[in-house]
């Protein structure tokens, strides 16, 4: 199972169909090539047979997860757990005391749709992990490549 937004579900099958439609201008540019003559020594026909392959696989494993796909709708209303598709505020705590300096925001997603450098956390990910199922004012202890941190939820949206 494959958990998705809505949003994210709907960029796969738009990425999808588009490496559908490059099937067909692949497929046309291998027949030009086939035509250029001999394919041992046709450095263009390799290339776009490199292309055709990577092509397909995309879209075996975009059809594999679109097909497993699990769509998070939101539940509407106040948020009372962090799930996926929700943004969580957290701060940072050390020696005991809240450090507000350090807050960081994450929104939860799935992997797909992960992109760690734009907040955009995978559900997967040690911290997702760590955030799931917690509600606000909760302290969650995050094991990361620093050693272990101490995060207290200060907002879910």
């Amino acid at each position: 199972m494959e958990y998705l937004t809505k949003q994210g579900l709907e960029k796969l099958k738009q990425e999808l169909e588009e490496r559908k439609k490059k099937r067909q201008d692949i497929a046309k540019r291998l027949e030009e090539v086939k035509a250029l003559g001999d394919l041992s020594e046709n450095v263009e026909y390799a290339q776009t047979k490199d292309e055709q392959s990577f092509n397909e696989g995309r879209v075996a494993e975009l059809e594999n997860i679109v097909s497993r796909a699990r769509v998070y709708e939101g539940g509407g209303g106040q948020i009372e757990q962090v799930g996926i598709g929700s943004t969580v505020a957290v701060t940072l705590k050390v020696g005991g005391k809240i450090n507000k300096k350090l807050k960081r925001e994450f929104s939860i997603v799935g992997s797909q749709e992960a992109e760690p450098m734009k907040g955009r956390i995978s559900l997967e990910s040690p911290i997702g992990k760590a955030l799931m199922g917690h509600k606000l004012n909760d302290e969650v202890n995050v094991d990361t490549p620093k050693g272990r941190q101490k995060y207290v939820i200060i907002k879910i949206s």
